[in-house]
């Protein structure tokens, strides 16, 4: 998950070849001794056990190195001087004197405010005393408000719009225009375009759409209570019981017995007039928001600028994939209902309810794997190592860790990480706040903290990101070790962090991750492919106490049963797809159509398993506020991402000559070109429906083939 605050104008945009690893720092000795582990992997095999310094001590600097927050009151002198020369850089844009491109003054403003808030949100959200954290909020709040003033200040914005159309008085390249028409259109969301009447109706629909959005979040998350006499005795004891009621607080979907998971689906997805309500009213605020914008829908104005660029892509991407997706779902349900009838001969047909528990039982069964004989290969340190090798050998990088100063963390088992390329010296910081700890937020996310961009004197402000996880904690016997889906998780959030890192934009508002949601989740999707690819765990999977590497034979199983059923669960993600789609690229439809009847619709005909009477999912799928219109980034990415592993390194995971290309072709623009044409140059082929269809296609078919091999092995 790439962390991204909300829209608006100054928003964040949020080898040889061989498998041999010939740099010093990487070649193990062959020996069973866990001393032959490289520096890198026994950090991360230690947890840190440094104390937090004292604010007022001598040699404290701040968090993240700022020396004004080496105490709370840093928050309010950061906001302060944001606040004041924000003030300095609007007059400059808007004074006929004005001495530099346009473009680089809303840079220069855009990154004044971005520094303060990105940090600022991370430490809100991140720092385990409330004092820190109420700070940073007030902070947030500040700069907030300054934004929205910017968002509504006409000069600025007939300034900028006078450049983007009729040129600037300074020479401009074309990464200039795109850039300057990006933050255009940031500005035109809270529609500083139209006449004042209209701006303020959608000022009011803005706020009336974050009002309902967070509503609904809330009641997604809501338990469902009913009589425990409406369920049958013998399951009553596996739900939660208060008083004369049963409380149903989830799917149960890996309840052993069928009529629990069935009872669970049932009531927790039952639909609920409030929250129907709410969705109804969400999405006719965007439709009204949208058009009065002088959109046909919320769904052309959410894909603008990105990757697929028109709703009209999206929908075709998503309709072919979905009839070519449909006989290989129903060979996965088909495999499915044999495992289910061979449990239970009576038992009724597969239903929505079985599916993950079935997935997760042939990962299990079939491919025989005990996570408990798998951990000890993946510790953290051994996966960091591995993560090293491989950056070094497509892109000559390398991950050191450093012993932060005092008073640079906010916790004090995070770990300091510099990216350092053999030529181009330090690129950056990775900050890994990688461990479980009480009061933490339960989610996998990269924060930018500070973008990187060409300063004036032609050096550069190197980025500085957090990669924010929940991995085991390590014992004083044993490291953290890791599960597959944590390992593929880790190498997903670096690939974020590593768009950051390897990045080298003249623009930070385009910098890394910021960029369309569809293209930033390329990298790390792309990640995943090198994650789970046999050539790349054989690389690093050894058990952290006698440094074997992991045997051949679970490692096939391991690869093996990541690939099971992977049809079926790229149908569901399109049936989620094309019902977000529906929602918001459409005209008004009236209020007496339900959004559970529109589910209805698209169930019968995107999904190969029947809809189930009296259920609205839909009511409880908190990504139709965060991800409106936009569901769908995650089909096209991983279709562009298989593309790209396709045809450039699923022959060697390791060549340096690929490695190379795709840095300096795509990793190093962020979000400083169009995505499309960018990915279309790289790729060597128009970007189109079909071409991302048949990419996907292809992958499923080499997931299928892997199964097979394993199975009969």
């Amino acid at each position: 998950m790439n962390y991204r605050r909300g829209a608006h104008i100054f928003s964040s945009r949020t080898r040889w070849r061989t498998s041999k690893y010939r740099d010093p720092r990487f070649l193990r000795v062959s020996t069973r001794s866990v001393n032959t582990w490289s520096p890198l992997a026994s950090a991360f095999n230690t947890k840190p056990s440094r104390l937090l310094s004292l604010q007022f001590a001598k040699d404290v600097t701040g968090l993240f190195g700022v020396p004004q927050l080496r105490d709370t009151d840093g928050f309010y002198l950061l906001k302060e001087n944001a606040i004041h020369e924000t003030h300095y850089l609007v007059e400059e844009c808007c004074s006929p004197d004005r001495s530099r491109k346009m473009v680089e003054v809303f840079d220069h403003l855009s990154d004044t405010l971005c520094r303060v808030a990105d940090l600022a949100e991370f430490i809100r959200m991140a720092h385990p005393q409330a004092r820190y954290s109420h700070a940073a909020e007030d902070a947030c709040i500040a700069i907030g408000g300054l934004v929205e003033q910017l968002n509504t200040h006409r000069k600025l914005y007939d300034a900028l719009l006078d450049v983007v159309n009729n040129g600037d008085k300074f020479p401009t390249t074309d990464v200039d225009k795109h850039v300057a028409k990006l933050f255009l259109f940031d500005f035109e969301q809270s529609g500083i375009h139209l006449d004042e009447l209209k701006r303020q109706r959608v000022v009011a629909l803005n706020e009336s759409i974050l009002t309902l959005g967070q509503h609904f979040m809330n009641g997604t998350l809501q338990p469902r209570a009913i009589p425990k006499n409406k369920l049958p005795e013998n399951i009553r004891q596996q739900f939660a019981i208060d008083g004369d009621n049963i409380v149903v607080t989830g799917l149960y979907a890996d309840a052993h017995m069928e009529i629990t998971r069935e009872a669970a689906y049932k009531i927790f997805l039952y639909p609920d007039r409030h929250q129907e309500e709410l969705l109804t009213e969400l999405l006719c605020g965007r439709h009204e928001m949208a058009t009065t914008c002088g959109f046909p829908s919320y769904a052309h104005r959410a894909v603008k600028g990105s990757l697929a660029e028109t709703p009209e892509l999206v929908q075709n991407f998503l309709n072919l994939l979905s009839q070519e997706i449909r006989p290989r779902a129903e060979e996965d349900f088909m495999e499915m209902s044999i495992m289910k009838k061979s449990n239970n001969k009576l038992s009724k047909n597969l239903a929505p309810w079985d599916v993950p528990y079935f997935t997760g039982q042939a990962r299990q069964n079939k491919f025989n794997l005990n996570p408990s004989e798998l951990a000890p290969y993946l510790s953290l340190g051994a996966v960091m190592d591995g993560l090293n090798g491989l950056l070094y050998n497509l892109y000559d990088v390398v991950l050191e860790v450093e012993e932060p100063k005092n008073g640079e963390l906010w916790a004090s088992d995070v770990y300091k990480v510099a990216v350092k390329h053999s030529t181009e010296g330090l690129l950056g910081h990775i900050y890994c706040d990688f461990y479980e700890r009480a009061g933490k937020a339960h989610q996998d996310c990269h924060f930018t903290i500070r973008g990187g961009k060409l300063l004036p004197d032609g050096s550069y402000q190197d980025p500085v990101v957090v990669l924010h996880l929940n991995l085991p904690t390590p014992s004083w016997s044993c490291p953290s070790l890791l599960t597959p889906g944590m390992v593929e998780n880790l190498f997903h959030e670096m690939g974020h962090a590593l768009h950051s890192m390897l990045a080298r934009t003249q623009y930070q508002h385009v910098t890394g991750t910021r960029c369309s949601t569809d293209f930033a989740e390329v990298p790390s999707i792309l990640m995943e492919f090198f994650a789970m690819d046999p050539r790349v765990l054989r690389s690093f999977a050894r058990h952290y106490k006698t440094g074997e590497p992991i045997p051949n034979e679970l490692l096939e199983r391991l690869v093996g049963s990541k690939a099971v059923f992977s049809s079926s669960e790229m149908q569901l993600q399109t049936f989620y797809s094309i019902l977000d789609q529906k929602y918001h690229n459409t005209e008004q439809w009236p209020r007496t159509v339900s959004t559970t009847e529109i589910l209805k619709e698209v169930h019968n005909e995107s999904y190969s398993l029947p809809y189930v009477p009296n259920t609205a999912w839909q009511l409880r799928f908190g990504h139709l506020v965060g991800y409106g219109a936009k569901y769908y980034a995650y089909l096209v990415s991983r279709a562009v991402a298989s593309w790209i592993w396709q045809k450039y390194f699923a022959d060697d995971p390791f060549n340096r000559e690929m490695g190379e290309k795709y840095r300096t072709e795509v990793l190093a623009h962020g979000g400083g070109k169009p995505p499309l044409a960018m990915v279309g140059e790289f790729l060597g082929r128009e970007v189109s429906a079909e071409v991302m269809v048949e990419a996907l296609m292809t992958d499923l078919d080499l997931k299928k083939q892997t199964v097979e091999r394993v199975l009969r092995s």
